[in-house]
């Protein structure tokens, strides 16, 4: 019997739940959460059954948090949601909204991560309720270098996002910044060095003495993969890499791999739980303007089964022309069933799913609002 599914939506307009299983098609999809808020993300705890946290902001009412302890059917407020404490030092900052959440270590079962815009990083010790600066990143003395202007962001602000937990140290944390590139702590986030070797010097050129800058890219999303925690992808403004940590600390271009026609930019990169080598990304069309559209809309997905060294074309069940989607990078995701099951959300407020780990796509819901994050749970 397939294990049922849930899957968690924050669109532009509110949250859905959908609930079905796995290469069925009676997916039943729940009343809206928070109709009308932008909300950025939804993610289910996996130390906690039933725990969901929502990121809102924006909007009449500003930024906040909302937590559920019934697997997303009713939320409440947190009670101290992410703030910077020096809002109005000489910085100016203040969160317009949290874009990212994170759950922490499995040894520490009480503790989440946010990542918001502007960039920050904010910490949780009693799940989700009351939240804390990490000021050893946002308060680091080279921060403002490394993150650059608010004109060196996103066009709705700039973020940061792909807050990572090493599943084998919870000292040991990642994060990335747009703009700014990623950076590493060893010490859970007392201390931060940037780890952009190999990425920077395809954005930037080397400087006057040789060396490469170290920080300054545009990072769309990173990942960990959850066997192998030296095992790093992430896409980004000029393509796709991976490192091996384990190896050393330069990152190695894979997306040269992919058809020059379609090229190798896009946002979203998701990892098999079972297989470190296999990952899948949705490309977009770079070049010109920056469209972030299906190039010469024909979306596909790609999938990789040898660590980027080769990428095949998924695209059964997806329009074969005129399809012109934009998933954005908290819009792919995995369950964990056996064949894999992979979703994908696009501005259209489609949702789209494959139970054949890519090689078949269907729609699973439709007509809903521009979709910003999709993540999954067990029902």
């Amino acid at each position: 019997m397939e294990t049922a599914i849930r899957v968690l939506l924050g669109t532009r307009k509110g949250a859905w739940l959908l609930d079905g299983r796995a290469g069925q098609n009676n997916w039943q999809l729940s009343d809206p959460v928070h109709l009308g808020s932008k909300v950025y993300h939804v993610v289910g705890d996996p130390r906690n059954p039933g725990l969901v946290l929502l990121a809102e902001g924006g909007g009449h009412l500003g930024p906040s948090l909302f937590r559920s302890t019934d697997a997303g059917m009713t939320f409440d407020e947190v009670e101290h949601p992410p703030q910077f404490v020096r809002a109005e030092d000489e910085s100016g900052r203040s969160v317009d909204h949290v874009f990212w959440l994170t759950p922490g270590h499995s040894d520490q079962p009480e503790t989440w991560y946010a990542g918001t815009s502007p960039q920050g990083l904010f910490r949780s010790r009693d799940g989700g309720i009351n939240w804390e600066e990490v000021t050893g990143l946002n308060d680091h003395p080279d921060f403002f270098e490394w993150r650059g202007s608010d004109k060196d962001g996103t066009p709705d602000g700039p973020k940061l996002h792909s807050v990572i937990v090493d599943h084998s140290d919870p000292m040991h944390l990642l994060v990335g910044m747009s703009g700014g590139g990623i950076f590493e702590s060893r010490d859970e986030g007392a201390s931060w060095t940037p780890l952009n070797k190999g990425v920077a010097m395809d954005f930037y050129p080397p400087k006057e003495d040789g060396s490469e800058y170290l920080f300054g890219h545009d990072p769309h999303c990173m990942v960990m993969h959850p066997l192998d925690a030296n095992r790093l992808y992430h896409q980004n403004h000029c393509g796709i890499y991976r490192l091996d940590r384990d190896k050393g600390d330069r990152w190695e271009r894979i997306g040269d791999n992919m058809p020059r026609e379609v090229g190798d930019i896009g946002f979203p990169i998701v990892t098999h739980p079972r297989n470190v080598d296999t990952a899948w990304v949705f490309p977009m069309d770079g070049s010109g303007l920056w469209p972030r559209t299906s190039p010469d809309g024909r979306p596909a997905v790609y999938r990789t089964i040898d660590g980027g060294r080769s990428w095949e074309r998924q695209d059964r069940g997806f329009p074969a022309t005129q399809a012109w989607m934009t998933v954005k990078r908290q819009c792919m995701t995995t369950d964990t069933g056996d064949p894999l099951g992979i979703y994908l959300g696009n501005s259209s407020g489609q949702l789209w799913g494959s139970f054949d780990e890519g090689e078949s796509w269907q729609i699973l819901a439709a007509n809903l609002p521009e979709i910003f994050s999709v993540e999954t749970l067990p029902a």
